[in-house]
C-alpha cells in the first residue's frame, strides 16, 4: 500500500468548498475527472458511521463508511471493498490486498479562502492513475467553487 497527498488552495470560504465538495449535484461535476463520461456519485449519507457507496453508472464502484466528520475541518473515508455490476464484494482475495484502504479530507482556513489535503491509501497499480486523476479533480473543484 502506498500513501499519497494532493494539496488545493480554494479562493472560497471553507463552508462553500464544504459543501461544493460533498453536494450530489457538485460530486459529480468534479469527481467526473476521475471517470469521464460514468456519471460517479455517491449513495448513502457523510455522517460519522454511515455506509457510503460510491458508484458510477454501470453499477461499479466503492464500498466505504464515514470513520470521522468533523464539519468544515476533517473527513475520513474507510473503503471496504468493491461494487461491480451493483454487488459488493469486501472478501476476495483481491479486495482483501488493499483493504482497509484510507481517505481524509482536512480543511484548513488560509488567508486566501481554503486549503484541501487529501491524504489516501493506494494500492501500487494504481498510484500513477490516481497522481494524475487527482490534480485534475482537484482543479475542476477549485474551478467550481470560485465561479
Amino acid at each position: 500500500m502506498k500513501k499519497r497527498q494532493y494539496v488545493v488552495s480554494i479562493t472560497a470560504p471553507v463552508e462553500k468548498v464544504w459543501k461544493v465538495m460533498l453536494e450530489h449535484e457538485t460530486y459529480k461535476v468534479w469527481t467526473d475527472e476521475f471517470a469521464p463520461g460514468l456519471n460517479s456519485d455517491y449513495e448513502g449519507s457523510w455522517d460519522k458511521g454511515s455506509e457510503i457507496r460510491f458508484i458510477s453508472s454501470s453499477g461499479d464502484g466503492m464500498l466505504s463508511e464515514i470513520v470521522e466528520n468533523n464539519r468544515y475541518e476533517f473527513i475520513s473515508i474507510r473503503h471496504l471493498g468493491m461494487i461491480k455490476n451493483g454487488i459488493a464484494d469486501t472478501e476476495s482475495p483481491e479486495v482483501k490486498k488493499w483493504t482497509p484502504a484510507y481517505e481524509n479530507y482536512s480543511f484548513s482556513r488560509i488567508d486566501e479562502g481554503t486549503e484541501i489535503i487529501v491524504d489516501i491509501d493506494l494500492p501500487e497499480e494504481y498510484v500513477n492513475f490516481f497522481d494524475e486523476a487527482w490534480p485534475r479533480a482537484l482543479a475542476k473543484l477549485k474551478q467550481i467553487c470560485e465561479e
